[in-house]
């Protein structure tokens, strides 16, 4: 159990501060006032993650401790569901309406069919 515990938190490490960077540099190149650098790190995270997922579940031999890492550890660090939540919340509290319904609706849409291309992908290999 420890050692699952410091694999995640490894994981978990790496893919926080990779949200960082990645959050940063959209903010730094997107106009402000939507949350592009979470929207591109959930999008991405959920790509990610369906090529990871694809490609622990076509070989069973597979090292568990790995998919442990980069599943629930980097992706489970890099993407965050906590901060769509919230920056959701606060477009609706400052009366951004339209913001929200599109933000919510591509984080959920986007998401969803970017697990299953990269799962497909790495399937169709």
């Amino acid at each position: 159990m420890l050692k699952s515990l410091l694999i995640v938190g490894a994981g978990s490490f790496i893919g926080g501060a990779m949200r960082f960077l990645l959050s940063t540099f959209m903010k730094n190149i997107c106009a402000q006032g939507f949350p592009w650098g979470t929207l591109a790190v959930n999008l991405l995270g959920c790509f990610l993650f369906g090529i990871i997922f694809a490609i622990f579940s076509r070989n069973s031999s597979a090292d568990n401790a790995l998919c442990l890492l980069l599943t629930t550890g980097f992706c489970g660090g890099f993407t965050t569901f906590s901060t769509f939540a919230n920056e959701s919340v606060q477009m609706l509290q400052h009366g951004n309406t339209s913001g929200f319904v599109g933000y919510v609706a591509t984080s959920v849409i986007a998401g969803f069919l970017l697990i299953a291309l990269g799962y497909w992908l790495v399937k169709a290999l």
